[in-house]
């Protein structure tokens, strides 16, 4: 094979390693309610099954960054492939919800050694400057297909077979990627003289998992116990950032902020996922509960905004190239605010429907598509080959906690707006408190009382989270709005990740 076709496919390998990531992310939310259904989880063991997995990921994504570029990135890779796929096998076989929740746990261990090493090895294989960013705008169109064959392809095999299916995808596809990496893949890494910064991993992940964690708690309406998890995290991630800037042989680089693109790029990410969470997040529970969808048919209404995350990187390198990266950036959040408005202004005048909806999606999909792009590419580009597992740990982070931010911040402003346009149903006050509480808590006090009584539960309930989630699209579109606008005011003109090589 030459080694221009060994490249490409390289690039196939690594990128079927990123849509089991993507894929499984997703994939929960259409069977968990048949793994609750079979296991009977408590409320804090279902919890504990959701979140489990984005913990973990998050607390070592620093961690596994730096162990590739030191230890071997391929070498990680095929460590996470084979934690993947035992994890996965450790779910299907499980007859506890302690099963599940570890067998997420260690499918995060496996994730975290996936997903930095994935596009640290494209830096090192793609050494043209064109070509590789065509090879991260691919990387970043096969998260939008993550996104869109998760929900669906969860939602066929749940149907057929019941949860565990959803797991046990995951072992074939990490045996063909082991056996394709193990051909394809070459093995980079850049080691370096001094010890591994075993305080730096400790503050690392005690630190990641704590912000992760309060921002959970915080979406969760446990504002206190939030506060002090993020409280920890401030403490922790002060002091570690402190000793990375003194240590020789430090972690995770932190100087790398000291480039503007590098951390503008970071901060963009994390804005525009903060947007894209929240609203994917509060448009399940409107298409299931206030519209009465299955979580299939949900998805598939869902699939305006994957689609064009799939499409939309495709086209992005040759815009970057005759535009420039904070065009394209600024100019892709607004498209995608531009997209937001849609179902606010037809909240405002009484009519949400789902052509408004799908219209927002396709803006949003097409908009935050071309402008992470850009930001992946410039934040990547802007970092030393040397550190390219630290460049890549920091972007999953911006992606991860974006998300989990704008679920906690516009998921609990929605909530807070749900809970007060309610009005009193002449239920009693123990049942008026759970219909308050959620949509969700709500359909099943429907469901209890029945009638023409549970019919005007729903449709109040409906009717005032259709005019929350108008809300969220606006303060979601706002995010997006600021996200261009730093992009664009502080990465300079003349800045080309297409012609310069760092």
């Amino acid at each position: 094979m030459t080694g221009t076709r060994r490249r490409w496919a390289v690039l196939a390998v690594l990128s079927g390693s990123l849509l089991i990531i993507a894929m499984d992310a997703t994939i929960l939310n259409v069977a968990f309610p048949s793994l609750v259904a079979d296991l009977r989880p408590s409320s804090v063991e279902q919890l504990w099954i959701i979140d489990a997995y984005a913990l973990v990921l998050s607390g070592l994504l620093i961690t596994a960054g730096a162990l590739g570029d030191r230890w071997g990135r391929r070498r990680l890779l095929l460590i996470g492939f084979v934690l993947f796929a035992v994890a996965s096998l450790l779910a299907v076989v499980a007859t506890a919800p302690w099963g599940v929740i570890a067998a997420r746990a260690l499918l995060g261990v496996g994730g975290a050694a996936i997903m930095p090493s994935t596009i640290s090895i494209l830096r090192v294989v793609f050494t043209d400057p064109r070509e590789r960013a065509v090879a991260y705008s691919v990387w970043t169109a096969v998260i939008g297909a993550g996104m869109a064959l998760g929900p669906l392809v969860g939602g066929l095999v749940v149907q057929a077979s019941g949860w565990k299916a959803a797991f046990l995808l995951n072992i074939p596809v990490a045996a063909l990627c082991i056996g394709f990496a193990l051909w394809l893949v070459p093995e980079s890494s850049h080691p370096r003289e001094g010890g591994w910064d075993w305080w730096g991993v400790v503050l690392s992940v005690v630190g990641m998992v704590a912000l992760a964690g309060g921002i959970k708690l915080v979406g969760g309406h446990d504002v206190p116990s939030g506060l002090v998890l993020l409280g920890v995290a401030a403490v922790t991630l002060t002091v570690f950032v402190r000793r990375e800037l003194r240590i020789d042989n430090p972690l995770l680089a932190v100087r790398m902020f000291g480039d503007p693109v590098f951390t503008v790029s970071a901060v963009a990410i994390f804005l525009g996922m903060m947007g894209l969470g929240a609203v994917l997040f509060l448009l399940t529970q409107w298409f299931q509960y206030a519209r009465g969808l299955e979580p299939f048919e949900a998805g598939l209404r869902l699939l305006p905004a994957p689609a064009t995350l799939i499409v939309a990187p495709l086209f992005t390198p040759r815009l970057m190239e005759r535009f420039g990266v904070r065009v394209v950036l600024g100019a892709g959040m607004v498209l995608a605010a531009v997209g937001m408005a849609v179902p606010w202004i037809a909240d405002l005048a009484g009519r949400l429907e789902y052509v408004e909806i799908a219209v927002a999606l396709v803006c949003l999909g097409t908009g935050f598509g071309i402008a992470t792009t850009a930001a992946s590419v410039a934040l990547l580009s802007s970092s030393p080959q040397e550190e390219a597992g630290g460049a890549a740990a920091v972007e999953e982070i911006s992606y991860e906690l974006g998300s989990a931010m704008g679920v906690a911040a516009i998921g609990s402003l929605a909530a807070v707006l749900y809970r007060g346009d309610v009005p009193d149903l002449g239920l009693s006050e123990a049942e008026m408190a759970r219909v308050r509480d959620s949509i969700g808590e709500a359909a099943v006090i429907a469901a209890q009382n029945g009638g023409g009584l549970g019919v005007r539960i729903m449709a109040v309930a409906s009717a005032s989270f259709t005019h929350a989630l108008g809300v969220a699209f606006a303060v979601a579109g706002i995010l997006l709005l600021l996200s261009g606008y730093i992009g664009y005011r502080v990465i300079p003109s003349d800045f080309r990740p297409t012609e310069n090589s760092h």
